[in-house]
């Protein structure tokens, strides 16, 4: 089954809140060879004027990937997880992710680029804090191949 194009436009409900939390934060930082300090010491991270260690800019994928288990879950997408390249990442900041923050997410497909029979899968998820001020857009696209003919 091809990817569905009628996903373009389609949003999904907010994800459930995440907390995000001081050694997850450092954990992920030592997975990503994120040295700095502000991502391990919070004493280091508020000398910078923040209340707590500093996620790495790639953390908001823990949080972007609640929103993309939505759109692989979506019985009507096409999209089928063995068939699935992550091909392309970006993230615009409003600031960065700290923790203590309690960030929800929204996924959005905005648009889908056929090539082939491949299927290029372009989504934003919108990351708010607990007061509802924007911290993140993650935009993913994702490569979906064909399946068996």
């Amino acid at each position: 089954m091809p990817v569905n194009p009628e996903l373009v436009g389609r949003a999904f409900p907010p994800t459930a809140p995440y907390l995000v939390g001081r050694e997850k934060v450092r954990e992920f930082a030592r997975a990503v060879f994120a040295d700095d300090p502000q991502h391990l010491d919070p004493q280091a991270a508020q000398a910078l004027g923040y209340a707590d260690v500093v996620a790495p800019p790639t953390f908001a994928m823990v949080v972007q990937d609640q929103t993309l288990q939505q759109l692989l879950a979506e019985p009507d997408s096409g999209i089928e997880l063995s068939r699935v390249l992550h091909a392309e990442q970006r993230f615009r900041y409003t600031r960065p992710i700290v923790a203590g923050d309690e960030l929800t997410a929204t996924l959005s497909v905005t648009g889908i680029r056929t090539m082939g029979g491949n299927a290029m899968v372009t989504s934003d998820a919108e990351i708010t804090d607990a007061a509802g001020a924007h911290v993140v857009t993650a935009t993913s696209i994702l490569l979906v191949g064909e399946g068996d003919k």
